[in-house]
């Protein structure tokens, strides 16, 4: 049920639109709109009439990287706490009351967010809004429930990180990349630090983040925004603000002087791979004009088999059996931009990390063709597309957005600025953030000799 989020697609992939040929792209959810209940909840509904289903989902503007020096895992650990009962639901009745009426739920924590959701029959919407804001307001743990949990966060540490050689390996790599924030910690936390969270830790960062006006709520589906502000002010309007979080504030990365590299050796690995990732800004800490294009360049680089590696890399050189790019653009502090190859048959690690340059060398010195940038903005735009005609992407595009610094305005408008891009934009992108001295490059292997040929 519940799960740690890193983003590891593009953020774009997300994103529902469409255009038609010839014209402006059409604004994205043109339909959604936002308000302010009285204890500063922000409510965002997005109407969809096609079947009376809803997605609610509530979102907290609190995540790992909030988390104060010593206690991390503990946003993700209280994201399991919520589901313990509060005064008037004991533990596992808002779950049964979900399953009884056909619905389904589920919770997760990034960095910046965690996030508390349900999709069921447009009638139950009411419903689930009194039981999220009951336990927003009145949770109640103990030693009994909490300390068994305690172990279960551990256990699930030790089943996706611990027993996970590309998990360990992305673990360390982002502790050398990000030097001076909250970012280079894991989201799920340090186990010997998680062995040390108690009851005391968990109530703390529930009062002190847990309060509406430091949520989102957000609802897709066959609604009216009059009917949802009905629900709202009825349920979530009698919670009472109790705490004033402070301002979100991400320490910004010194300027890298130096690349680095990882290796990370387990005799579990049977396939060697490279990886490397780019210090990079987010679309909240960027020049304008530089995250989209960032967004674009992971596309035009790693997007399907008619991308840049993949069909230099794969098709071409046959020097690999996968090769692609990433592009983590929605974060409230630096991100990160990625590449990756695995190795075909006996070539080895710094050779196709020597190929993988090569091709982000030629976009720097030679630009991008127009048919690439045609392509990848068809690319973004097909599948956003297909994601419409589900409500909780919608919702998850809209929670992402406003929880790392952008607004309603910003998405709806966010089609024009794919548009915009242009290759200089991108040549200018990839010049000033993908150089060396900016990465950490991380090699995956099975034993020491094999990072060379």
């Amino acid at each position: 049920m519940h799960a740690v989020a890193r983003a590891t697609i593009p953020f774009v992939l997300a994103w529902a639109i469409g255009t038609t040929a010839g014209a402006a792209p059409l604004t994205f959810a043109e339909q959604a709109t936002t308000f302010k209940l009285d204890n500063g909840l922000q409510v965002v509904v997005i109407p969809d009439h096609r079947a009376p289903v809803v997605t609610h989902m509530v979102w907290y503007k609190v995540g790992a990287a909030d988390e104060v020096p010593g206690k991390s895992g503990i946003a993700h650990f209280l994201e399991h706490l919520m589901f313990k009962g509060t005064r008037d639901h004991p533990e596992g009745e808002f779950s049964k009351v979900v399953t009884s009426v056909g619905g389904t739920e589920n919770a997760f924590t990034t960095d910046d967010y965690t996030v508390y959701h349900q999709s069921v029959a447009k009638q139950h919407l009411g419903l689930m809004m009194e039981f999220e804001a009951d336990r927003m307001a009145n949770l109640i743990l103990n030693d009994e429930t909490v300390l068994p949990e305690r172990d279960v966060i551990l256990e699930e540490r030790h089943t996706r990180i611990d027993n996970d050689p590309s998990s360990q390996l992305n673990e360390e790599m982002g502790a050398a990349l990000f030097e001076n924030s909250h970012y280079g910690i894991p989201t799920i936390g340090w186990a010997h630090e998680m062995a040390k969270l108690d009851r005391e830790d968990a109530i703390a960062f529930y009062n002190r983040y847990y309060t509406p006006n430091n949520a989102i709520v957000i609802v897709a589906g066959d609604v009216t925004e009059d009917e949802v502000r009905k629900l709202a002010e009825a349920t979530y309007g009698k919670v009472p603000r109790r705490a004033e979080p402070p301002p979100r504030v991400r320490p910004r990365e010194p300027e890298p002087l130096a690349a680095r590299s990882v290796t990370l050796a387990n005799p579990r690995v049977t396939q060697p791979s490279v990886r490397r990732a780019y210090l990079a800004p987010s679309y909240a800490t960027g020049e304008p004009g530089e995250a989209v294009a960032l967004d674009v360049l992971a596309d035009i680089l790693g997007g399907g088999t008619t991308s840049r590696l993949y069909r230099q890399l794969v098709v071409d050189k046959g020097v690999a059996t996968a090769a692609g790019a990433y592009y983590r653009s929605s974060a409230l502090g630096d991100t990160q931009f990625g590449v990756y190859g695995v190795p075909r048959g006996d070539v080895g690690l710094d050779d196709l990390m020597t190929a993988i340059d090569g091709v982000l060398t030629d976009v720097v010195d030679n630009g991008v063709t127009d048919e690439e940038l045609k392509r990848a903005k068809n690319r973004i735009i097909a599948g956003a597309i297909y994601a419409q005609d589900n409500h909780s992407s919608l919702a998850r595009v809209f929670g992402t957005a406003l929880c790392t610094g952008q607004t309603v305005k910003d998405v709806q408008e966010w089609p024009a600025t794919v548009e915009a891009v242009t290759g200089e934009q991108i040549v200018a992108a990839a010049r000033k953030y993908l150089v060396a001295r900016r990465s950490v490059t991380g090699y995956l292997v099975g034993a020491p000799d094999q990072r060379r040929s």
